[in-house]
């Protein structure tokens, strides 16, 4: 950040609530901590750590109410079962009460030292800040896959997405109230805080490797949140299906004209090869409709059917600053 972007006289020193949602990285939490607690002690006298348990399969929960027991600024959340990382971050966000909410990943893999620069940056007359990844971690045919990904929503939703954003976040108190109102099931944080518009100020950061633990997200994990993200985001899909039908129709008219004056002129008669193929490409085509629209309709099922985004299990709040 350039240093004239940092704001000249007193900081306003609001409280703080950092969301953490836990997943596989019990042998991080302690280490979190530690770097945590001076930072934000830097920026306020009044703040948060708030760790959703989202039913890590390690001892994560034990750690968690631990340190809740022994640090009076620390929260323990957990949910009833496993929701994702999404509802654990909404989850988390319910419960904040800080003027200003962080949410992070808590595997290190977000430097806790860059919340000082996120905060200077919010000072500048943000209403939150996002961060992008100048350089990732991750394996080459994880940056790939997501570099494609975001390509192709960029693309049927005509609006360019930047799959650099992480979840590494400030909000000031009115974005997260305005994003609470989403009620909408598969919801992603970043489209959601896009969706919302407000003030967004952008800085990059350089991704740490992850300290310890593997990551939750397999490649069947990473293709569900994707196929997720690209329904939550747009209904573009629709039209695509009535573009590439019409094409359909066309290259059907066009085949069947060629067809017809091959005969007329050329005097053969064509084998079944052809009108196999037609019926294999036009079937699969139908097919693959008919699945688009069966999970636009399956979401509008699992919205009427107003279930809770999540449940919480467990809330264990000590901190008396607010």
């Amino acid at each position: 950040m350039a240093a004239d972007e940092i704001p000249v006289g007193p900081i306003e020193r609001q409280s703080v609530s950092v969301v953490l949602p836990v997943y596989r990285c019990a042998d991080c939490i302690e280490p979190l901590v530690a770097r945590l607690e001076p930072v934000l002690r830097r920026i306020s006298d009044r703040f948060e750590i708030i760790f959703v348990d989202d039913r890590s399969p390690d001892n994560a929960w034990p750690l968690i109410r631990s340190l809740q027991g022994r640090l009076p600024f620390v929260s323990a959340v957990r949910l009833s079962r496993n929701f994702g990382q999404q509802m654990a971050i909404r989850a988390g966000l319910s419960v904040a009460k800080g003027d200003l909410v962080v949410v992070m990943d808590c595997d290190l893999q977000d430097p806790p030292e860059f919340i000082s620069v996120i905060h200077a940056k919010l000072q500048n007359g943000h209403d939150l800040v996002l961060t992008r990844r100048a350089e990732r971690s991750h394996g080459w045919f994880r940056v790939a896959a997501a570099h494609v990904y975001f390509r192709v929503i960029s693309v049927l939703a005509h609006v360019k997405i930047d799959g650099s954003y992480g979840s590494f976040s400030m909000l000031r108190r009115k974005v997260v109230d305005a994003y609470l109102d989403f009620s909408e099931t598969g919801q992603h944080y970043i489209f959601v805080l896009r969706w919302l518009g407000f003030n967004a100020g952008i800085l990059e950061y350089s991704q740490e490797g992850r300290a310890a633990g593997k990551s939750s997200y397999t490649f069947l994990a990473l293709f569900r949140h994707a196929i997720n993200g690209v329904f939550f985001q747009t209904a573009a899909m629709l039209r695509w299906i009535v573009g590439f039908g019409l094409f359909l129709a066309l290259l059907g008219i066009a085949g069947g004209t060629f067809l017809i004056g091959r005969h007329i002129f050329i005097r053969t008669v064509p084998g079944w090869t052809s009108l196999a193929v037609l019926i294999v490409f036009s079937t699969g085509a139908i097919l693959t409709g008919l699945g688009v629209i069966g999970i636009y309709i399956g979401n509008i099922f699992e919205q009427i059917k107003r279930r809770p985004l999540y449940v919480l299990d467990v809330v264990e709040d000590r901190t008396e600053v607010w």
